[in-house]
């Protein structure tokens, strides 16, 4: 009888110098950095687990892999798999929660801070000889402010969500929680969804990419913010109208954004935030808000785990 095959499809997803655990049973391992589409049915055609970060696991593809057991999802969603097809199969997925809970903060608070007080403007204008030109020891050429005092509007009250309201704070925010979109009646400790869009200095987004919340901030929901205001997305691409953005940067209707997240990833020159980079009031990152080591090395540790378990006959961190 031979070897359970476990075929890691994305590997390059987690960075090489990142130690990853072995599993506690025979089997046969097989890594590849990365999959495309035309690639995936003959690399996993007999794998017994499928571990993906990104790699699409469609029904159409998983309708053709018989010795399919487990997909285990080396992050935390899990849109990139079909979970109705794994429920009606049989098929088990799991996914690794929790593990980014001082990364996505820390690059959260890393970007108002930078925003806020212009750090990359004025980096880019030394660049261009600005300060060479000038006869003093400093230049003031975009507006600094404080970020102690302010107030962050949070929209996603998951584990995300609240441990950036708590790094929030240390640093002399107030913080408050947005309740659903549309929602008819708030949640004890939310406020209505356009109340925090207006009220709010700075908008973090912790919530998840569904049909309900694609699109979340569009052009009505920006002009709602303050003209002083921040938006930082760390949450999924589609949540923003990534035209509207660019549109608000421009005209004013916001300060300033930072982006860890695109709609279309890794994000092209046709992407309008990639090819509005030149504005001095955006912010860009390569989806990196949670990759800190120390996060990532407790995600592979709990990805392996979760392998192990599910071999053992345990449900661990179980979607389906």
């Amino acid at each position: 009888m031979s070897l359970p095959r476990v075929v890691f499809v994305d590997r390059a997803t987690i960075p090489p110098h990142i130690h990853l655990p072995g599993l506690p049973f025979e089997h046969q391992w097989v890594s590849y950095d990365q999959t495309s589409p035309a690639q995936l049915l003959e690399r996993v055609r007999d794998a017994a687990v499928i571990i993906t970060n990104k790699v699409v696991l469609s029904a159409e593809i998983l309708s053709q892999l018989p010795e399919l057991r487990l997909i285990a999802v080396a992050a935390t969603g899990v849109n990139n798999v079909d979970i109705e097809y794994c429920r009606a199969h049989d098929i088990a997925v799991t996914n690794v929660q929790g593990y980014a809970t001082r990364s996505v903060p820390e690059h959260v608070i890393g970007m108002i801070f930078a925003l806020r007080r212009h750090l990359m403007a004025y980096h880019h204008d030394i660049a261009r000889g600005e300060w060479q030109q000038r006869q003093q020891f400093c230049f003031f050429t975009h507006p600094i402010g404080d970020v102690a005092g302010s107030t962050l509007g949070i929209i996603g009250r998951g584990s995300l969500g609240q441990a950036t309201a708590e790094l929030a704070r240390a640093v002399g925010m107030q913080v408050i929680f947005a309740e659903h979109k549309g929602a008819a009646v708030c949640r004890e400790g939310l406020l209505p969804f356009e109340m925090v869009l207006r009220q709010a200095d700075v908008i973090s987004l912790h919530c998840p990419l569904t049909t309900q919340t694609h699109h979340l901030l569009g052009a009505d929901e920006l002009s709602m913010m303050k003209a002083n205001a921040i938006l930082i997305n760390t949450g999924r691409g589609g949540l923003v109208d990534e035209t509207a953005l660019v549109d608000a940067l421009r005209s004013g209707t916001i300060a300033a954004a930072g982006v860890d997240v695109f709609t279309q990833e890794p994000a092209d020159d046709q992407n309008p935030l990639v090819a509005n980079i030149e504005l001095p009031n955006l912010l860009l990152t390569p989806h990196i808000a949670w990759g800190s080591d120390s996060a990532i090395q407790q995600l592979v540790g709990r990805l392996m785990d979760n392998i192990a378990a599910f071999h053992q006959g345990q449900k661990q961190d179980r979607v389906v």
